[in-house]
């Protein structure tokens, strides 16, 4: 089922019964993998976000045509009649709240307020040096693990090697937990730009 990237279907999820991982890929693909697993089900079934680790509840009664499209409505509101920035070139209009003080700062910048609020954003950005994604990494594996794995032992070791960014450790503390979820949980704590 082949779907923009960023469109609802196409997110990246996984599936797991239990410790037992059922399916990865998109959320359509999961959804309907889920749907023929779900009757001869031993355990529990939760859908899980890649990108963030949060739990995704869907509803997976029905045919596949109801399935698919209760998914398709998922995406939220109806997208505006016309978007403010020039969406065309990639720019779009948000909101920003500012100070005074910093609004007449901006405005002395060359180039006016958006030029300079995109400079300090670019070299903040190469200033990160991986932080955010650090962080977003450690995020996401702590939903997922705290999701399935919260009852395990060496699930407060666990936590403390993630939060610490010590992966070894973190392998070390979840040899025992089954390879699945296991698998998964490391997979998650590595920041995207090293999968």
């Amino acid at each position: 089922m082949e779907q923009p990237t960023d469109h609802p279907l196409a997110t990246r999820c996984t599936a797991f019964m239990g410790a037992q991982r059922l399916a990865s890929g998109d959320l359509a693909d999961v959804a309907l993998s889920v749907n023929a697993q779900i009757a001869t089900a031993t355990a529990a079934i939760l859908i899980f976000d890649d990108a963030t680790g949060s739990q995704i509840d869907i509803d997976l009664r029905g045919s596949t045509a109801q399935i698919i499209s209760r998914l398709a409505a998922w995406q939220g509101p109806a997208p505006e009649a016309r978007k403010r920035g020039r969406p065309r070139l990639g720019v779009v209009a948000r909101e920003v709240t500012l100070l005074p003080r910093h609004w007449d700062w901006l405005a002395l910048q060359p180039g006016g307020a958006s030029q300079a609020l995109r400079r300090l954003v670019d070299h903040a950005r190469k200033a990160d040096e991986g932080r955010t994604e650090t962080r977003l990494a450690r995020e996401r594996a702590y939903r997922f693990m705290s999701a399935l794995a919260g009852d395990y032992p060496g699930f407060e070791a666990a936590s403390r090697a993630l939060f610490a960014d010590d992966l070894a450790a973190l392998a070390q503390e979840t040899a025992a937990w089954p390879q699945d979820l296991r698998e998964h949980l490391l997979h998650l704590a590595r920041p995207a730009a090293q999968d």
